[in-house]
């Protein structure tokens, strides 16, 4: 990053809200995803470190329940030997009211227009050269924006019985972080109802998030088929 880069996009704050209030169901492991170890290292620590290694991050909010009994030891050292880790324990049933929740645990730190970048607990692969350029690619636009991968193979729809070829033209995967500035997004939350991501929620609102490639290794670790395929990238050189 040359230092004129750096000096411009550190004028504004960024933070990263990471909501790991969830259970994890569909990995049937005996603790939350998040929690799982790779190469010795719960997934959640390898998420948390990817911010921490970004100059551009001034602080990372991690969401928990009330009643997690993980978090502590997973990031442990992180919060005092750093003093840019916080852990709230105001996560809910739902990734949009741990989100919310969020939103209004640090809602007094944060001017409206400060922007706001939350990804998936259980997304590990994720590096600073991916935050920076979801931060440089959208730089002031007013709808904020996500990684995201354009679909590249021929996608099928079967429903009803039919089975039918839907143009993979336009269509894109959402990753995450998704960045929004504080104030767009906690409004578009409290409007919105049950949504899966963040940009769902400002697409409601009248909002057009711009649309930044990311990279396959910001995989989300849903099945423990994704655990191998997301230690391949993690042993690798980061990219």
């Amino acid at each position: 990053m040359t230092s004129s880069l750096q000096t411009d996009l550190t004028r504004k704050k960024y933070v990263a809200l990471i909501p790991a209030a969830g259970v994890g169901a569909r990995m049937g492991g005996a603790v939350p995803k998040q929690y799982l170890m790779i190469h010795d290292v719960p997934i959640l620590r390898y998420t948390v470190e990817a911010f921490l290694a970004s100059p551009l991050i001034e602080h990372v909010y991690v969401v928990v329940s009330a009643y997690d009994a993980y978090v502590d030891d997973a990031l442990r050292g992180l919060d005092t030997a750093s003093y840019k880790v916080s852990i709230l324990r105001c996560g809910s049933v739902t990734r949009r009211e741990t989100v919310r929740n969020g939103l209004q645990a640090i809602q007094s730190k944060l001017d409206p227009d400060d922007w706001v970048l939350v990804h998936d607990a259980a997304r590990p692969g994720l590096t600073p050269a991916l935050i920076q350029e979801l931060i440089t690619r959208v730089g002031d636009h007013v709808s904020g924006g996500l990684l995201a991968l354009p679909v590249v193979d021929t996608v099928k729809r079967l429903q009803d019985g039919k089975l039918a070829t839907i143009s993979r033209e336009g269509l894109w995967l959402a990753q995450t972080p998704q960045m929004f500035r504080h104030a767009a997004l906690s409004a578009a939350l409290d409007a919105a109802g049950e949504v899966t991501d963040e940009s769902s929620a400002m697409e409601a609102a009248g909002h057009v998030p711009m649309m930044v490639e990311g990279h396959p290794r910001n995989l989300k670790v849903t099945l423990p088929s994704d655990l191998a395929l997301v230690q391949s990238y993690l042993a690798g050189t980061p990219e």
